[in-house]
């Protein structure tokens, strides 16, 4: 079940959708409250005024948020990696630009709504002003967030929660499963034998994310497994394989329509992405334009820890099983190998002008020994001996210095 929470997707509410929410409720409340004959009522000619004073000069309310959006994402771009998308895609952002466009669009529309009235109810102000009251705390918890945005440690430690929540998820599961339920799984596999194959019909895209609940429904009628030959965070190139149906037979679209695509990889259910964009970070910081070996050294503090989850534990892939118990889809993961490939290895080649990000490479991966299982240990201590060799051709007295008399 830890698996099928890791891999359940996360429907949002696109940036357009919450936008038009904001107007049609904007423009509904302003269309109804000034009809309301009921209750107690005010003269109509200074709420009209300062309804639409406070709809226009809300305008610059949506420069604000624009402003302050192009500026976190140009800082994060140039800074950080182009590939940080943590305050673009924050939902405060898009709540509180579409409440403030629902507000105008209220404003404006109650003041044409009230016409020549004399009097107008009082619930037309009241909600002007709970509207306000609430677009204000969301600019604070905006301006807050924008803040933090563009702060190290900060962005550091919400990418390494964000990395944290999908492998916690994905491996300990995929442990468990090696248990006992790994050979379950591998023998329903091998007995539904080999099935059809489906590959990706459309231009390069990212697989973002499974829909995994839907992938169960449709695999379970079909009483078929389901191998998906790559992870959330992989190119799906046009001829490519994404699926394999063992035992029954599904149909392509069936399969397609599980998968979530799109232009760039997401952290919601990407095992990678975390760590990929902590080593851009640190390589930003190591490269000669900036030359920060500090940064680099407490970028890897947070990447040595996310680095634990998929060195302790040898799995290819992780098995999703329906309410029965049975395996019905197969989600390769990415290899250790692969992970060293586009994270340590770089960070290397990097570090090996920094005596002290040298240093720190070294004790990440002789931490990385301990907790790492068996199979993982050679390709660890491959890349020790590629160091030490570094470091005696690069810096000698150094080494003879730490070696001692």
């Amino acid at each position: 079940m830890r698996t099928r929470s890791a891999l359940r997707r996360r429907r949002r509410v696109r940036a357009g959708g919450s936008q038009l929410l904001g107007l049609l409720a904007g423009l509904a409340l302003g269309i109804v409250l000034p009809r309301i004959t009921g209750g107690p009522m005010v003269p109509a000619g200074p709420v009209t005024e300062l309804v639409l004073a406070l709809g226009l000069g809300l305008l610059g309310a949506i420069a604000l948020i624009f402003s302050l959006l192009f500026l976190v994402v140009q800082w994060a771009a140039t800074t950080f990696t182009p590939r940080l998308t943590l305050f673009r895609d924050a939902p405060i952002v898009w709540r509180t630009f579409a409440l403030t466009i629902g507000l105008v669009v209220f404003s404006l529309t109650a003041v044409v709504a009230t016409g020549d009235r004399t009097e107008v109810s009082v619930a037309v102000l009241a909600c002007e002003l709970l509207l306000l009251l609430t677009l204000a705390v969301l600019l604070r918890s905006l301006q807050l967030r924008a803040f933090t945005a563009i702060q190290l440690a900060e962005v550091i430690a919400s990418i390494a929660e964000r990395g944290h929540a999908i492998l916690d998820l994905l491996y300990p599961a995929a442990t468990a499963a090696t248990g006992g339920r790994e050979g379950a799984g591998a023998a329903a596999e091998a007995r539904s034998g080999p099935g059809s194959t489906v590959l990706w019909p459309h231009p390069p895209t990212v697989l973002q994310q499974i829909d995994i609940d839907r992938l169960l429904r449709v695999a379970g009628a079909a009483d078929a497994v389901v191998v998906l030959p790559h992870a959330p965070g992989a190119t799906l190139r046009r001829g490519a394989v994404v699926a394999e149906v063992r035992g029954g037979e599904m149909p392509a679209g069936a399969v397609l329509g599980a998968l979530v695509t799109g232009k760039e990889r997401t952290l919601e259910q990407d095992p990678t992405l975390a760590l990929r964009l902590l080593a851009d970070i640190a390589l930003r910081a190591l490269s000669p334009a900036v030359n920060d070996p500090a940064t680099a050294v407490q970028v890897l503090d947070d990447l040595e820890d996310l680095l634990r989850r998929p060195a302790a534990t040898a799995v290819a892939a992780v098995r999703v099983r329906d309410g029965r118990g049975a395996v019905r889809v197969v989600v390769r993961l990415p290899g250790w190998e692969e992970v060293l490939r586009s994270t340590v290895d770089d960070l290397v080649v990097a570090s090996l002008a920094s005596p002290m990000a040298l240093d720190r490479m070294r004790a990440l991966l002789r931490h990385l020994l301990a907790p790492a299982h068996a199979d993982h240990r050679g390709p660890i201590v491959l890349r020790l001996g590629w160091l030490d060799e570094e470091e005696a051709a690069r810096f000698a007295r150094l080494r003879q210095q730490r070696a001692g008399p």
